[in-house]
């Protein structure tokens, strides 16, 4: 059976669920709504987050961006992706974008590229790069700098 809570007892359970982490606003909406309130609840429920400084959409992201990066290294498209399916602005994605630091951004490119590419050393010289490369994509990195990693990698003796 679902839960139903008055929004008095709601904001309180999730003002310490969004205080326990950032959050969207499209999951904090989706969980006051598992609470069974109304949209007009959720609402106002919502306004008063963001007035109180539960709520941030902007500190999201870019607690988001930075996280998926230094943690999972992912590249900026798939953070972008991730961010749209959250339902952040396009305004608080470039924000988090620009937050991820240029300095680290390519060496850690780098060293993912180098890693694979060591990890493939039986593999034929077209497999080793076709590999590597799908994977430097698919963990979100351009691809411009993509080829770019790959061209340093195969230029070392």
């Amino acid at each position: 059976m679902k839960q139903s809570l008055t929004p008095e007892k709601a904001f309180q359970k999730i003002k310490a669920f969004c205080a326990y982490q950032e959050r969207g606003h499209r999951e904090v909406a989706r969980k006051l709504y598992s609470y069974g309130l109304y949209k007009k609840d959720v609402e106002i429920l919502l306004s008063q987050l963001i007035e109180e400084g539960f709520l941030n959409e902007e500190r999201f992201a870019i607690a988001f961006a930075g996280g998926r990066f230094r943690i999972k290294h992912w590249g900026r498209v798939k953070i972008k992706y991730e961010l749209q399916q959250k339902g952040v602005s396009n305004f608080c994605i470039i924000l988090a974008l620009k937050a991820i630091d240029e300095e680290e951004y390519i060496p850690t490119l780098q060293q993912l590229a180098t890693k694979k590419w060591e990890s493939l050393k039986g593999e034929h010289y077209i497999a080793r790069q076709g590999k590597t490369t799908a994977y430097l994509l698919q963990k979100g990195f351009e691809h411009t700098f993509v080829s770019k990693a790959i061209a340093a990698i195969m230029s070392k003796p």
